[in-house]
C-alpha cells in the first residue's frame, strides 16, 4: 500500500507542477493579448500570445486530467471533451466506471505525445535541409510582418540583438519588408535601410539611436559591417545550436525522461488497479459460491439444535 500511494502521489506531484506551468503559460498569453495595441493586425500563423494560450490550455487541460486520474481511486462522474483543431491531437475522454479507464486513456495519450517528439527529432536529424528551408521560408515570412505584428516585431528585434545577426541569410533580406525594400518607388524613410537592431551598439552609448539602419542596404558588406551585423541569423542560430549541442540534447533528453517517468507511474498505477479490481472480482465470485453452497444442507444433518 505504501508502493501504491508513493507511485501515486509522485505522479500527483509531476502532473500538478505542469499544471501550474500550463496556466502560468496561459495567463502570460491571455495579459500579452489584452495588452497588445487595439491597431495591431492580428496574424493567426505568427501570433505569439495566442500560441501561448494554445498551447497552455491544452497542457492545463492535459495535466489536470493526469492529476484528477492520479488521485481518484473511486467512481468518477467526468464526461469532458477536447477538441484541438490542426496538428493537435482529438481528445475524448467518455464517462468512466473506474479510475483505470481514465488512467488508460491518460497513457495513450503521453505515450503518442512521446512519440510525437521522438519523430520530430528523427526528421530534424535526418532531413536536415528539408528543415532548414522550411525554417528559412518560415523567418522569411516574419521578415515580411515585421511591421504588421508587435510581438513579432519585438520576437525579432530580441533575436537580432541576441544572436548579433541581421536578417535570414543577410542583412539584405530586410528588402523583403514593405517598409525597408530598397527601390526609387518606396516612399517609406526607412527604404533601404535595416531594423535598429541589427545595430552594432558601442559599449559607451547611452542613447538608443533608432535611424542607425538607414541606407545600409547600399552599402557593401564590408562597409555594413562597421556599422551593424552583416551575418543571417539562421546561420547564427545553427551555429548557436551545434556549440551548445550538449545544452540542447540534455534539456531535451530531460524532457523525454521526465515523460517516460510518468508514463511509467501511470502504468505501475494501472497494475495497482487491475490487480485491486480482480482481487476484488475473485471476493466477489467466492462469496457468491458460499452462499449457494448455504442453500443445501449436507445429507444425515442434525437439526436437534
Amino acid at each position: 500500500m505504501r508502493g501504491y500511494r508513493g507511485v501515486k502521489y509522485t505522479l500527483f506531484i509531476f502532473c500538478y507542477f505542469f499544471w501550474v506551468v500550463s496556466a502560468i503559460l496561459t495567463a502570460v498569453g491571455i495579459y500579452a493579448k489584452i495588452a497588445r495595441e487595439k491597431d495591431v493586425v492580428d496574424t493567426l500563423t505568427v501570433d505569439p500570445a495566442l500560441l501561448l494560450i494554445v498551447v497552455g490550455s491544452v497542457m492545463f487541460l492535459i495535466t489536470f486530467l493526469g492529476c484528477f486520474g492520479a488521485l481518484r481511486n473511486t467512481i468518477c462522474l467526468l464526461k469532458m471533451v477536447c477538441q484541438c483543431a490542426g496538428f493537435y491531437l482529438v481528445l475524448t475522454l467518455a464517462v468512466c466506471s473506474n479510475q483505470l479507464l481514465f488512467v488508460l486513456q491518460f497513457v495513450g495519450l503521453l505515450v503518442a505525445i512521446l512519440l510525437l517528439q521522438i519523430a520530430a527529432a528523427f526528421v530534424g536529424y535526418f532531413f536536415t535541409d528539408t528543415v532548414m528551408e522550411r525554417t528559412e521560408r518560415l523567418m522569411m515570412k516574419a521578415i515580411e510582418r515585421y511591421r504588421e505584428d508587435q510581438d513579432l516585431e519585438n520576437a525579432i528585434d530580441f533575436i537580432q540583438k541576441k544572436f548579433q545577426c541581421c536578417g535570414v541569410e543577410s542583412y539584405k533580406n530586410w528588402s523583403r519588408n514593405a517598409y525597408f525594400e530598397c527601390s526609387d518607388t518606396n516612399p517609406s524613410l526607412e527604404a533601404c535601410g535595416v531594423p535598429f537592431s541589427c545595430c552594432i551598439r558601442l559599449q559607451n552609448q547611452t542613447v538608443l539611436n533608432t535611424m542607425c539602419g538607414y541606407g545600409m542596404q547600399q552599402l557593401e558588406e564590408k562597409l555594413a559591417r562597421q556599422d551593424i551585423f552583416t551575418i543571417g541569423c539562421l546561420d547564427k542560430i545553427v551555429w548557436w545550436a551545434k556549440h551548445n549541442l550538449l545544452l540542447v540534447a540534455g534539456l531535451t533528453a530531460g524532457l523525454l525522461l521526465l515523460e517516460v517517468c510518468m508514463i511509467a507511474l501511470a502504468a505501475v498505477q494501472i497494475c495497482w488497479i487491475k490487480n485491486v479490481l480482480q482481487r476484488q472480482e475473485r471476493k466477489a465470485a467466492q462469496s457468491k459460491s458460499q452462499r449457494k453452497e448455504s442453500l443445501w444442507f449436507p445429507p444425515f444433518a442434525e437439526f436437534d439444535d
